[in-house]
């Protein structure tokens, strides 16, 4: 049985990495923040199943900068593949809390990569990236060979996470890759996200329960893909002879607007009367002509992405339906 440790488990990437991998056959390893909450909602369904919790499914607690103790789980677990998928992940929040994004999201890779480096027998090694260490890119859709220009906190960490990645694999012969990953979404992306901000409004109005959405600018424009295609390239991208670095994107751009459009429109609304523009929403620094080009992954990897964006809301819109129908039902 393969042996996995993941951390970011509790996450979206992480729950759906989690199952994908689990339905492989497994074993998973998984490091959590410790905190004064339990709640791991994203797992649920698999905290509940007696054949996989405790038995195929493990928790460790530590974070992200308690070298020893992560150092103790690896020598404990000795993982066959590391995904290392924990970081501070919120652009906008970077620009408010900029030192603990670089503290977990750059520096707690590289003291992973040190971690690594000393075991006798390292494991294969996934980092994921972000089109955000791209910031303003000369040149689009970007390629794995495209320079790294990053124009917000969390791409500035990214591009050190993903540029010391590389050094390590080059230097100390690790099996060490970059999932340089274009937005993904789901219907387990957190509430603080623009794109689950839009589809849980979009369902909430749809059932008379809210009557606005505010947000900041709306002609930012994304490569959005769904996070469960994904994480199965990052399965991939450990499976190969030989590690590198792979773009995982659609190759198609849009905007919020036309994400607005595709959520409401799913419940048969116009956007336009709901949604009210707030500049608290409006970030310092954006990126600008963010669109992949998933060729390497497509050609090395055999992946590509399915689900395309109108699909994508819908599913999210359906979700948030069911479950705010769920919460409702609950308080009566």
């Amino acid at each position: 049985m393969p042996t996995a440790l993941i951390t970011g488990i509790t996450g979206q990437d992480g729950s759906y990495l989690t199952e994908l991998l689990l339905g492989k056959g497994y074993e998973v390893h998984g490091i959590v923040r410790r905190s004064s909450s339990t709640v791991r909602s994203r797992l649920d369904r698999l905290f509940y199943d007696k054949e996989v919790y405790e038995r195929r499914l493990f928790l460790h607690y530590a974070d992200l900068d308690d070298v020893t103790t992560i150092r103790r789980i690896l020598m404990r677990c000795e993982p066959d593949e590391l995904y290392h998928l924990a970081g501070q992940s919120h652009v906008g929040a970077s620009f408010e809390i900029p030192e603990t994004t670089c503290q977990f999201t750059a520096m707690g890779t590289l003291k992973l990569l040190e971690i690594t480096r000393d075991l006798t027998t390292p494991p294969k090694f996934l980092h994921i990236s972000s089109s955000e260490i791209f910031g303003r890119p000369a040149e689009s859709p970007q390629t794995e060979s495209t320079p790294m220009r990053p124009v917000t906190p969390y791409g500035v960490a990214k591009t050190f996470a993903t540029q010391m990645v590389t050094l390590y694999r080059d230097s100390f012969e690790l099996f060490a890759c970059n999932a340089i990953c274009y937005n993904h979404e789901s219907p387990r992306r957190g509430e603080s996200f623009v794109t689950r901000k839009i589809s849980r409004a979009a369902a909430a109005i749809s059932l008379g329960l809210e009557t606005e959405l505010r947000l900041g600018a709306l002609d930012g424009r994304r490569d959005w893909g769904y996070a469960p295609e994904y994480v199965e390239a990052m399965w991939r991208m450990l499976q190969q002879d030989k590690a590198d670095d792979y773009i995982l994107a659609t190759g198609e751009s849009h905007s919020v607007e036309e994400f607005l459009d595709a959520a409401f429109s799913s419940v048969g609304l116009d956007w336009r009367k709901f949604v009210q523009r707030d500049d608290r929403y409006v970030r310092p620094s954006e990126v600008a002509r963010l669109v992949g080009d998933a060729s390497k992954a497509s050609d090395l990897l055999g992946w590509q992405a399915t689900t395309r964006l109108p699909e994508l809301a819908r599913r999210m819109v359906s979700s948030d339906i069911q479950r705010l129908r769920a919460e409702q039902a609950s308080l009566q």
